[in-house]
């Protein structure tokens, strides 16, 4: 599986691109209420950005459970603090959905934490670096894939900043939702690349690949 661009970028060819910052609205739920409030537009998505923001460890063995979960559709970013919700019921309804794809990177990490919050059976879920391997790409890091398949630089700025703070920064809460935009924006294009590879090989007679259900939604 080949892919229209090379297959790394390194990190001076990373530091070159023009960084991009997420330009859309941006929902903060920091309340039951207000998740309640949202679910039904959630949940009328077909894809979502997913990532989640653990605050940071600086002792060995120290750890902590995800302060955020970040979940980017169309048109709106979702910004949920986990830290500050009691409910979590609602987990089940949409990382067991396997009717909203949830596209991520190193997510195995991600949805062991969350279960341990509040179990589920994830479903949907959708592993950017293994797509991108499927496209012959090697980079596996959100800021590397960004890079490569959208041509642009994300920041790396407040990664390792308190993400358990019960109010969070302005350049916090931009770097959490850029981070699901770009997931998102990831997936679209690297399943056009992995869905036209598969239509090709229909047609000469060799499918080599699953082929992908890939929506339209943008």
């Amino acid at each position: 599986m080949t892919s229209p661009l090379k297959s790394h970028i390194t990190r001076d060819e990373i530091n070159a691109l023009p960084l991009v910052k997420y330009s859309g609205p941006i929902r903060l739920i920091s309340s039951d209420q207000e998740m309640q409030e949202v679910l039904p537009a959630i949940l009328s998505e077909n894809i979502l950005g997913f990532d989640t923001e653990t605050r940071a460890c600086f002792t060995k063995g120290e750890s902590y459970p995800p302060a955020l979960v970040q979940l980017a559709g169309a048109s709106m970013v979702y910004v949920i603090q986990l830290s500050r919700l009691k409910d979590l019921s609602w987990f089940s309804r949409i990382f067991s959905n396997d009717a909203i794809l949830k596209a991520g990177v190193s997510l195995a990490y991600d949805i062991r934490k969350l279960r341990e919050m509040h179990d589920f059976e994830p479903a949907g879920f959708v592993e950017l670096a293994g797509l991108a391997g499927r496209a012959g790409i090697k980079n596996n890091g959100l800021r590397g894939l960004s890079a490569l398949v959208l041509g642009f630089r994300i920041t790396k700025g407040a990664q390792r900043s308190d993400w358990s703070r019960p109010t969070l920064s302005s350049a916090q809460l931009l770097y959490a939702a850029t981070d699901a935009w770009a997931s998102r924006a990831l997936y679209l294009k690297l399943s056009s690349w992995v869905q036209l590879e598969v239509q090709m090989d229909e047609e000469l007679g060799t499918v080599c690949g699953e082929q992908l259900s890939v929506s339209s939604d943008q």
